[in-house]
């Protein structure tokens, strides 16, 4: 037998993990790898929960066991085997931390640089002592602004904001920060027994007294006397007052609740912070400057930018000096991250307004300046939310990871991709229990011999696609004007309605900010809906950001024709074990309904209720209807094990006594949507539900599937389900930001069929997408650029798919080979 040392392949045998069948695959190492298949087919499965867990259990048994238990363990996968494995780094799609103290700069650790540049190499004022780096970070006690604590803005609450009604009595609540309950009614009654006219308009009190009443600082305690309600007697109890401000403050400080934070910020204005005009530092750290710019300005140059900064000072700096180190070092760094595409992101950006495709990317860099040799890395989707011209690039910096002696396997859809590995994994045939096997492993050429494979046709034959429909004329206009928001300077937006729209353009160009914050901003705010903006701050959810009297829009017309908005984002359907699939189509509340109209459930009492497994009548109590148990391990990672009550049913013994035929509640949880189309035959309202879920592409995932096992492709997917089985009310703007991240090209054709279905109902469809395919199936395309940053942000070119492809920028050559890759319905 070939030693394991000599071996150049990376052998799997016996891999169990989820719907993997007892695969067993040979990878070489030393190259780009690339797993594929459909989605939900197991190639993740393979790549991250056998190769990489495996490499990660084997590096953690070389740990110390205390330290052990201060890192975040991956379990043991079940596998019976896999030689030939060196250490792996993983770097899987991540959305960035819930703060905006989490930015560009501390991702890729070059804020610590920079704060040292300033701190060893920076001009200082005369007099001023040197200060060390971490007085020049806003995430620190030394360094933060101590107003704001380093954040740049502050809430104030105003007469106006507190009152927006001045017409009002305080009885008829004119202090609309006030909470409506009991505390409101509280509050009013404290102020009539300290006399002040809670019956007249509060325009007309004294100013004194309305500054008392919205500012003081003082909380008297009176009694209170309430005013007899009809039919309740209230006796008098003592009463203590505070101001409407302090009352705001503290829910904003204070409060556990997103809903009470959201409402309470709709009672303050939030301002660039008095004492750090928002720039977040102390004085004297502002004080200090590097090549004639605070800490502050460099951090908010793009990278690109700073680059040529950083290397000029370099030059000029005197060898073997602090500066010359320092931005010896930066400079390196900066250059692959500009090489990367991502020249244009400032090192303040914050992570939360990151794509994963830019997050990953990032990270990326981080690891290639790591100098490492002989590792494996496991990439998922690295061209995720690229535009192709961005994915050239990236190319060139995993072919320099490999060059450098590293392995790279590579979770990915993007056929560019696939056609430029060096060996191919491809996973099927189909997806849940119907994949689960590796169709093929080797060089990619041997792929098209594959009949049972679906990636095969996406692979040759040029990428032939599935025609569409004969591109529709648009039913009218929704226009939008001097649209003014990050990069988007004074955009002019014409959008056809009745139609399917594809935004597009180069990553960082501006898209995302001109549909799913702007447009949808605007529309749900003639809807009176309202959308929450992004989180700005540290554990604050910022208010409703509205439309057409916000400074991001001068004008807005054509939105009288729209009636609802739908928003398909990839965020998670539910952030524990408990939110499933059945549950969040509702189409769980169907199936009980079915269970407790058993005579057995009748003949015990047993209702709707019962089935819940959120219910206590109807769960194992073990487990709490979890289904599983917490196993903690003092020196080894912790696990979950079935529940040994229900061993993995949720429910107690006396509910999976009521059987519906023949299948007990358990039962149907664990059945495929596939599967429970044909059992719910005979009951229309699951059944709908059902083949919608069919319908797009999710009949292999199970009823009771947890939402925390789900992708965001597939959460997206769930969402848009969900939304297909309601009944259409009026015209609907749907708005779904990059779709098809994490679907294979096979899925995007069973997507793409679905979004069209919509505008055939009479919708209006608008996507932000870099899938050329997609691109070419719409009826319209707004291509934005032509460059990223402060080169973006323009529209470049509208119009038909044809008229975008013949216009010359960054998009029209991609989109121009994907329209001649569609199989029209003349051609068979």
């Amino acid at each position: 037998m070939q030693h394991e040392a000599e071996d150049p392949y990376v052998r799997v045998r016996g891999a169990h993990v989820h719907n993997l069948r007892g695969v067993d695959v040979a990878v070489p190492r030393d190259c780009l790898a690339v797993f594929t298949g459909v989605s939900g087919s197991g190639k993740s499965s393979l790549a991250f929960g056998t190769i990489y867990a495996e490499a990660q259990r084997r590096y953690f048994e070389s740990v110390a066991p205390y330290a052990r238990r201060l890192i975040n363990q991956v379990g043991a996968p079940k596998v019976d085997e896999i030689t030939g494995l060196p250490p792996a780094v993983a770097l899987q799609q991540q959305r960035g931390a819930p703060t905006t103290r989490s930015s560009v700069g501390t991702v890729t650790t070059l804020s610590n640089t920079l704060r040292m540049l300033l701190s060893r190499a920076g001009s200082y004022p005369p007099g001023a002592p040197r200060i060390d780096s971490d007085g020049f970070s806003p995430n620190t006690v030394a360094g933060a602004c101590p107003e704001c604590h380093g954040l740049g803005r502050v809430h104030r609450a105003t007469e106006a904001t507190l009152v927006p009604d001045p017409s009002l009595s305080i009885r008829e609540k004119a202090i609309a920060s006030w909470p409506g309950a009991w505390l409101g009614k509280n509050f009013r009654d404290i102020l009539d027994t300290l006399g002040y006219d809670v019956d007249r308009p509060w325009r007309d009190l004294p100013q004194a007294e309305r500054d008392w009443i919205l500012f003081t600082d003082e909380e008297p305690v009176v009694t209170v006397h309430p005013v007899r309600e009809a039919g309740r007697i209230q006796r008098p109890y003592e009463g203590r007052y505070q101001s409407a401000e302090r009352h705001v403050m503290h829910t904003l400080s204070d409060s556990k609740s997103a809903t009470a934070r959201r409402r309470a910020l709709q009672f303050v204005k939030t301002v660039d912070c008095p004492v750090c005009q928002g720039r977040r530092l102390r004085q004297d750290a502002l004080a200090v400057t590097f090549a004639g710019l605070p800490i502050d300005a460099l951090a908010a140059l793009p990278m690109r930018t700073l680059l040529e900064l950083m290397r000029a000072e370099g030059e000029q700096a005197a060898e073997e000096s602090v500066a010359a180190t320092l931005t010896g070092d930066l400079v390196p760094r900066l250059e692959v991250l500009v090489e990367l595409g991502l020249g244009y992101l400032a090192m303040d950006r914050s992570t939360p307004t990151l794509s994963s495709g830019e997050l990953q990317r990032l990270r990326l860099a981080t690891q290639l300046r790591s100098g490492l040799f002989g590792v494996v890395y496991v990439l998922d989707e690295p061209s995720a939310g690229l535009h192709p011209a961005d994915a050239e690039p990236l190319m060139k910096v995993l072919d320099r990871l490999v060059a450098a002696g590293n392995s790279l396997f590579v979770v990915e859809h993007d056929m560019d991709v696939v056609r430029q590995a060096d060996w191919v994994v491809d996973v099927g045939p189909a997806a849940g229990e119907q994949g689960g096997e590796v169709l093929y492993a080797g060089p990619v050429a041997g792929l098209a011999d594959v009949a049972t494979s679906a990636t095969r046709r996406f692979l040759f034959d040029g990428g032939l696609r599935a025609g569409r429909p004969a591109v529709r004329e648009p039913q009218g206009w929704l226009r939008l004007r001097g649209v003014t928001r990050h990069n988007l300077h004074g955009v002019d937006l014409d959008l056809p309605l009745g139609v399917l729209t594809v935004v597009t353009g180069v990553s960082g160009s501006g898209k995302s900010t001109l549909v799913a914050q702007v447009l949808a901003e605007v529309v749900a705010s003639h809807l009176g809906t309202g959308v929450p903006a992004e989180p700005e701050e540290e554990g604050v959810d910022v208010g409703v950001v509205a439309g057409p009297g916000d400074p991001s829009v001068t004008e807005a017309t054509g939105l009288e024709a729209v009636r609802r908005l739908v928003r398909v984002d990839q965020k998670p359907i539910g952030r524990t074990p408990r939110s499933n699939l059945a549950t969040y189509t509702g189409l769980f509340d169907g199936v009980r309904k079915v269970f407790a109209a058993t005579d057995e459930a009748r003949a015990s009492g047993y209702d709707v209720g019962r089935f819940s497994f959120n219910v206590a009548a109807g769960r194992c109590p073990t487990c709490q209807g979890e289904g599983f148990v917490a196993v903690e391990l003092l020196f080894l990672p912790g696990s979950y094990s079935p529940c040994p009550s229900c061993h993995g049913a949720r429910y107690n013994p006396e509910t999976l006594e009521i059987r519906w035929q023949g299948r007990t509640i358990a039962d149907v949880l664990a059945l495929s949507v596939d599967d429970a189309v044909a059992a719910f035959e005979d009951v229309p309202a699951v059944r709908r539900s059902l083949m919608t879920l069919q319908a797009i592409g999710l009949g292999y995932l199970r009823l009771g599937q947890p939402a925390t096992e789900l992708s965001g492709g597939e959460a997206q997917r769930i969402k848009l389900a969900t939304e297909l089985q309601r009944a259409r009310r009026g015209h609907t703007l749907y708005l779904l930001d990059e779709p098809t991240t994490g679907l294979h090209p096979a899925d995007v054709e069973v997507l793409m069929a679905q979004l069209q279905g919509l505008v055939a109902a009479g919708g209006s469809v608008v996507i932000v997408e870099h899938d050329m395919g997609v691109v070419a199936d719409a009826d319209w395309v707004i291509d934005l650029g032509p460059g990223a940053g402060d080169d973006g942000g323009r529209v470049v070119a509208a119009g038909t798919p044809a008229k975008v492809a013949a216009s010359g920028g960054a998009t029209a050559a991609y989109l121009s080979a994907a329209l001649s890759s569609v199989r029209h319905p003349e051609e068979g």
